[in-house]
């Protein structure tokens, strides 16, 4: 663990100056990135940065505040400061909604690398409206009646996605599809249509990225400066109707890696 740093320097740069806190930001995010402060070691201390970097506490406490925001380290009564371990990368593939023949899992399951006994889901269900937006997504009306199933999903207790999910009231209604004391369903959304009789044969989806809502922050557990991965999933079937709307998908962004394949014609 490293506990001596050297002051920043460069001070009499012709660049436009920045803010003491962005700079010593930038350099404790260097070190930490550089692995010279690895996880779980502790930082120097408040007089210690104070010292070295010759600013006042104001100023150094910006800056923690900052990398606290993205997630880079956490304080804890009695522990100090310390650099917060990173969660691990985990890749996300374009295949992962086609049929594994493994029939405990989920594309979920497979996205985080996890067996069965290792996966927990909080889920809220209610029954709602389609709004504009909503019966856009679906190509209804506004107003059909839907199903609107609220997840969190967790790979041991580390809560890491979120989602609503939407489907027509009309599909489930009176069916185990529509009691949450099923979920999780093995094979996910593509077996609970099966199970009604409903063939999906294709998944679109849309991705956009943003700074996470004090909600997203929350559930998710991550700073309110760790951008966060949204997508919307259409589910859709054989028939060419649109059978499901998860809207949205929320993932913390940097540690999610959507890969693509594209096969090209020769």
């Amino acid at each position: 663990m490293c506990t001596q740093i050297d002051a920043i320097t460069d001070r009499g740069s012709t660049a436009v100056a920045q803010p003491e806190y962005l700079r010593i930001a930038a350099d404790l995010r260097r070190r930490i990135s550089s692995g010279e402060y690895g996880p779980g070691d502790q930082i120097p201390t408040l007089p210690e940065l104070c010292a070295a970097y010759r600013v006042s506490e104001t100023t150094i406490r910006n800056a923690l505040r900052m990398l606290a925001g993205e997630g880079l380290i956490e304080t804890r009564a009695r522990a100090g400061t310390r650099v917060r371990p990173r969660p691990p990368v985990h890749r996300m593939a374009a295949d992962r909604y086609r049929n594994t023949g493994s029939p405990r899992s989920t594309p979920f399951t497979r996205d985080q690398g996890i067996g069965w006994s290792e996966y927990r889901l909080d889920k809220r269900f209610e029954r709602v409206q389609a709004d504009a937006e909503l019966a856009g997504l679906f190509e209804c009306e506004v107003g059909e009646r839907l199903l609107a199933r609220h997840f969190v999903f967790y790979d041991n207790d580390q809560p890491t996605q979120m989602s609503t999910s939407y489907v027509r009231w009309s599909d489930v209604a009176g069916t185990p599809v529509a009691d949450p004391i099923n979920e999780p369903w093995p094979g996910g959304t593509r077996a609970q249509m099966a199970s009604l009789g409903i063939r999906i044969v294709r998944v679109t989806e849309s991705f956009t990225a943003a700074m996470p809502t004090e909600l997203e922050a929350a559930t998710l557990r991550i700073g309110a400066g760790v951008p966060v991965l949204r997508y919307t999933r259409r589910h859709v079937a054989d028939t060419g109707r649109i059978v499901e709307v998860a809207h949205p998908i929320v993932r913390r962004g940097d540690t999610t890696v959507v890969d693509f394949a594209i096969e090209l014609d020769e």
